[in-house]
Formats: structure tokens, sequence, C-alpha cells
């Protein structure tokens, strides 16, 4: 789904959002550099692989927040981690970097991708892309939340 298709969708599923476009950005930097309305509630979203490409995790915490991998795969019981390239991202989510967002998950046709939700979002708005990099929506944390279980994609809400 593109930018377009994944609000559409939304709308079909009843959540409400809030849209801001803006120029590209490609990592937290950059959109902390744009006069967003709700900074605050930036997400950052790392796409991640277990060591033998067999499982695939992304990521959600609060934008300003540090995630040590090391820690959150002990913490979760998983092998090592690191970072999916992009061709993953593209075949698995069809997003490119810069866009990766809870919402490629709707792109995850034969749902591979397990999501992790820090506890600190739970109950409050989240600002997450559209499959694109060039817009935030903004929406309440159980929305995404549900969108995501309906899809069929395991969400998990923990503190990272």
């Amino acid at each position: 789904m593109d930018k377009a298709q994944t609000c559409q969708y939304l709308t079909d599923h009843g959540v409400a959002y809030e849209m801001t476009e803006h120029a590209a950005v490609y990592n937290m930097e950059e959109l902390d550099a744009l006069a967003l309305p709700y900074p605050e509630d930036d997400a950052k979203n790392l796409f991640v692989r277990d060591d033998k490409k067999r499982h695939y995790y992304l990521i959600t915490v609060r934008g300003d927040k540090r995630v040590d991998l090391k820690a959150f795969r002990k913490k979760h019981g998983l092998r090592n981690l690191s970072f999916a390239s992009a061709d993953d991202l593209m075949a698995i989510m069809g997003l490119t970097p810069g866009s990766v967002s809870p919402l490629g998950i709707l792109n995850d046709e034969e749902r591979r991708v397990q999501v992790y939700l820090d506890a600190a979002c739970a109950g409050k708005r989240i600002g997450v892309h559209p499959n694109d990099n060039t817009a935030t929506v903004w929406i309440q944390t159980e929305d995404l939340i549900r969108v995501l279980k309906e899809h069929g994609n395991p969400v998990i809400l923990t503190e990272i």
C-alpha cells in the first residue's frame, strides 16, 4: 500500500487520524528539524531480523528513545538481531529505507513480521509514516494495535 491506499485503509477500518505532509525524511534527526504539530509523539521504527534470517521484527518506540538490541534480544528470548537489509524491507513490507512504519505491516502478506511496541506508547497518540516518508499520520496507539492485529500480525506491547 502506498500513502493514499494506507490512509484509505485507515478510514475504511474506522481509524481517526490526522496527516501532516512534509519533506522526505530518512532519519530521526531530519524529522526533528521539521515543525511537526506533535513532535513528542513521533515514533522510531527499527526493522530487524534474527541471525538466521528466519524471523523478522519491527520495534517501535518513541522517537527520542534508544534501543539496545542486545538487551532487547535477551529480554525476549530471541536469537542475535541485526538490521534487516533494504531488500528484505522491500520484499516483506514493500517499503524503502526511511519509510519504515508499523503501517508497513499491512503489506506483509505472509504475516512474517512480529511487532514489538514500547509500552510507553500505550494510551497515547503516535506519529508514524503512512508507508511514505513525506508524511506522518497521527493516530491513537490502540487503533494502530487493533489494525495490525486485525491484519494478522502479532503485536506485543512491552517495555523497551
